[in-house]
């Protein structure tokens, strides 16, 4: 089964996706957040297109552990992905999957403006990355 990871923004959402073995992730692309019937029609054609069984969208917590307003918007995000599209999602930690992409980015070379383009889907990699290496260590999810 492959998963979609979704790491909303303000602008955009980036996208990444596992492997059917649910064991590597790799950066897929972003979509404009808004319009949002927009984004959710471009994440159920993806979803669609690679048989995707389930989706893991980031929770941007508080670097202390709180939810602040960008949790309770991704909450939301959550919410209509799930409703649009009718495969489960699962809220994950996203906190410094930016930097993290940002810092690869400016390792590898690229310029700002090429980074500009590609932090968000690499954010999401980090993202998925990170819970499918807690989940492949963890009892699966109760269905």
């Amino acid at each position: 089964m492959r998963i979609l990871a979704l790491d909303r923004g303000a602008k955009r959402v980036g996208a990444a996706l596992s492997d059917e073995t649910a064991t590597i992730s790799q950066p897929l692309e972003f979509i404009p957040a808004e319009p949002l019937a927009a984004c959710l029609e471009r994440i159920k054609t993806i979803a669609q297109d690679r048989q995707v069984g389930k989706i893991v969208v980031g929770l941007p917590l508080n670097m202390n552990g709180t939810h602040g307003p960008a949790a309770d918007a991704a909450r939301k995000f959550a919410a209509a992905v799930e409703q649009a599209l009718g495969l489960p999602v699962k809220m994950w930690d996203e906190r410094l999957t930016s930097v993290q992409a940002n810092r690869l980015l400016i390792e590898a070379g690229m310029r700002r403006a090429q980074r500009k383009k590609k932090v968000d889907q690499s954010a999401a990699a980090f993202l998925l990355q990170s819970y499918l290496d807690a989940t492949a260590q963890a009892p699966p999810d109760p269905p």
